[in-house]
């Protein structure tokens, strides 16, 4: 009990001695705070920042793509190859139908150039692939358009005295054509072919006639080479055969 008494009067003598002397701090003897005087400048993000971040490396949540109608026409394509070719999963289903699919349009493709090729080189009856003397069509012009107002005597020697023989062969052709419709052995259409003029001649003699010097026609004004004096004589003399036996036929 004395103890407790003794060290509450220590206690009440410490706080009185407190009071009774203050304890004072000269203002001059505390350090002065700097104060930062620089500049500052604020930065702006650019207007387009955000399209820097639009790449697929900073997309972190991937939504699988919406599928269209040819996403959706493939599958179908898809399921009916697994179940008819029994295709063990899908991959290997909708590899075939890529294939298929591409091979389709390699054939469209080739059609299409085909076609293009065909119109543009069909000139004179000419096919793209060959020279069949059945496709041949008479080339549109003034002289066949005018075909039995033709002086051929006179454009063949013309020909022949210009040196083009090919031109002379193409002249006796049409000759004979402007005889044999003189005779009604054809009927004379700007439109028709050879085998159309073989159809229409009624006589084995004429037909084989005809068959053969249009052979020799096909082969001398299509041909893409140099005609040479023999081919030029024959061919000429078998014309001049057929069209003056067109007089007695």
């Amino acid at each position: 009990m004395g103890k407790w008494l003794f060290l509450l009067v220590c206690l009440w003598s410490l706080n009185a001695s407190a009071q009774d002397n203050p304890i004072t701090v000269d203002a001059g003897a505390l350090p002065i705070p700097a104060v930062d005087s620089s500049q500052i400048t604020l930065n702006t993000f650019p207007k387009d920042f955000k399209q820097k971040y639009r790449d697929a490396e900073f997309i972190y949540e991937f939504k699988a793509p919406e599928k269209n109608a040819w996403d959706r026409f493939k599958e179908w394509l898809a399921d009916i190859f697994r179940n008819f070719f029994n295709f063990t999963n899908d991959t290997d289903s909708m590899h075939a139908v890529e294939i298929v699919l591409k091979s389709i349009a390699v054939l469209i493709v080739v059609l299409v150039i085909y076609l293009i090729a065909k119109a543009l080189l069909n000139k004179e009856g000419r096919w793209i692939f060959g020279k069949s003397s059945d496709a041949k069509i008479i080339r549109y012009d003034d002289i066949e358009n005018n075909l039995h107002l033709q002086d051929f005597k006179k454009l063949i020697a013309n020909a022949q005295q210009s040196g083009d023989k090919r031109l002379v062969i193409r002249y006796y052709y049409l000759w004979l054509l402007q005889k044999m419709t003189d005779r009604q052995l054809i009927e004379w259409d700007i439109e028709k072919t050879n085998s159309d003029y073989y159809r229409e001649i009624k006589t084995a003699a004429a037909k084989d006639r005809f068959a053969y010097v249009s052979y020799l026609y096909d082969y001398v004004w299509y041909g893409e080479f140099e005609l040479d004096d023999t081919t030029y004589d024959k061919t000429r003399a078998a014309f001049e055969a057929a069209i003056q036996s067109v007089g007695h036929e």
